[in-house]
């Protein structure tokens, strides 16, 4: 796999990149716009006009607040990711046909979120499905998606691929959360009511990923696997990656280090918002516009922090990152109520480390992947950021529990950085890359 990539033209090797850049392009809107900013209140609007005098709403015969209706669908979201992604992934590997299964995955993904338009009244039910679908086909496109990038890139370009990839993506999702904000906020000019605006938003999103889908689905091509590689079933593949990882203990370790501190990224990403409003009494204006900034900084962040790659290495730019987290984290908690201003700043420094952040630490661990099982490594990778993503918000909650201060949890998650600070400081790279058998770069 990794002869086939250095062997291609330059010129084709570009050309299958720029294509790979245009699916970030095309599932970020998702991200932004839908999970973000507009379903999660508007789900949790349709629950409750669904819910019983007690304010309970019953799947399947369950009693289940309104209020906790939307969190709980996510929770099922990332169960069944984690149930399909392994499977998913060792029949790319063992099949060599990654470009059809991402096709699949990626037009579940998007049809669900277009079948959003219908959700309205108390279609409670419908909206929890289709955001499982959703989400689910999302976290099993983007695995297959990562696992392009050692095919396409050669060592020495994976972090610059990389962090083109996540600016893409945030420059789609800022491009079209201001579109969709136009729309919702002047709903009346176009003739539409709140509620038909939110829905044309929704929709809006899964046909511009379905759109967008089409450019890296003509654009890639996939490899054909080693004979060695394509024997068992996927399953049984499954269970052979298992072990096949336990073989390679530094790749493990910096999937652990990833796992701890991406989990505090992903819960400062939902919690923010919650801090702004509850903590801090700013207006939902106010926190929108946060978001927006945070998407447009991303891809400044995004770029720059590849280019320090290239002078530091990725391990150590991305350990400044965290330190540069834990920063902003601090400062986060000394904001003072009913300030705008500095909330805005906090957010520009989120926005600063967030993509180059995330976009770094994939293309450091496509160089511990051992060649042949991009798709295979992927999916742990996947499971690491979906599987274990509930550590940061229970540990939110439970200091809010406890102390009754969203400002102390706000800082609870300071643990996340520096615990992830020490744990990827402590993986020796070079090691693991040439344990897994690639080549060492340069810088790394």
């Amino acid at each position: 796999m990794a002869i086939d990539t250095v062997r291609a033209k330059p010129t084709d090797r570009r050309r299958e990149q720029r294509g790979w850049y245009f699916y970030d392009w095309a599932c970020s809107v998702y991200s932004t716009s839908v999970l973000t900013v507009f379903l999660g209140p508007y789900l949790t609007s349709v629950a409750e006009s669904a819910a019983d005098a007690d304010g309970f709403v019953h799947p399947l015969g369950i009693p289940v607040r309104a209020g906790s209706f939307f969190a709980y669908a996510v929770s099922l979201s990332v169960i069944v990711a984690v149930l399909v992604m392994p499977v998913v992934g060792a029949a790319a590997d063992r099949t060599g046909r990654k470009k059809p299964l991402l096709g699949a995955a990626a037009y579940v993904g998007a049809a669900a979120t277009a079948g959003m338009f219908f959700l309205d009244g108390d279609r409670y039910l419908l909206g929890g499905l289709l955001l499982v679908v959703a989400n689910a086909a999302q976290s099993v496109a983007m695995m297959l998606y990562n696992s392009y990038l050692p095919q396409i890139a050669p060592p020495e370009e994976r972090d610059a691929v990389s962090s083109r990839g996540w600016a893409f993506g945030y420059a789609a999702g800022s491009l079209v959360l201001v579109a969709n904000l136009v729309l919702y906020t002047a709903h009346d000019t176009f003739g539409l009511t709140e509620t038909a605006a939110v829905r044309v938003c929704l929709a809006s999103a899964g046909l511009w990923w379905g759109a967008f889908t089409l450019v890296p689905l003509r654009r890639l091509r996939d490899r054909r696997p080693r004979p060695e590689e394509a024997t068992a079933p996927g399953l049984r593949q499954l269970t052979a990656t298992v072990r096949d990882m336990r073989r390679h203990p530094l790749t493990l370790a910096f999937l652990l280090a990833y796992l701890v501190y991406n989990d505090g990224i992903q819960t400062v990403i939902s919690q923010a918002s919650v801090y702004g409003s509850e903590e801090l009494g700013l207006g939902q204006s106010t926190l929108i516009g946060a978001v927006l900034l945070v998407q447009v900084l991303a891809v400044a962040g995004a770029l720059a922090m590849g280019r320090l790659a290239r002078t530091y290495g990725a391990k150590r730019t991305i350990l400044g990152s965290l330190v540069a987290w834990t920063v902003t984290l601090g400062a986060g908690f000394f904001l003072p109520a009913g300030a705008p201003l500095w909330f805005f700043v906090l957010a520009a420094g989120i926005g600063l480390v967030l993509g180059g952040s995330q976009a770094l630490s994939r293309s450091l661990f496509s160089h511990l992947v051992p060649p042949g099982k991009e798709a295979e490594y992927f999916s742990a990778y996947e499971l690491s950021d979906r599987g274990m993503s509930w550590l940061g918000p229970l540990l939110f909650g439970i200091t809010y529990q406890l102390t009754g201060s969203y400002r102390d949890a706000i800082l609870s998650l300071v643990a996340f950085f520096v615990i992830g600070f020490t744990l990827l400081a402590r993986v020796p790279v070079r090691r693991a890359i040439g344990d897994a058998g690639n080549p060492v770069p340069e810088r790394i």
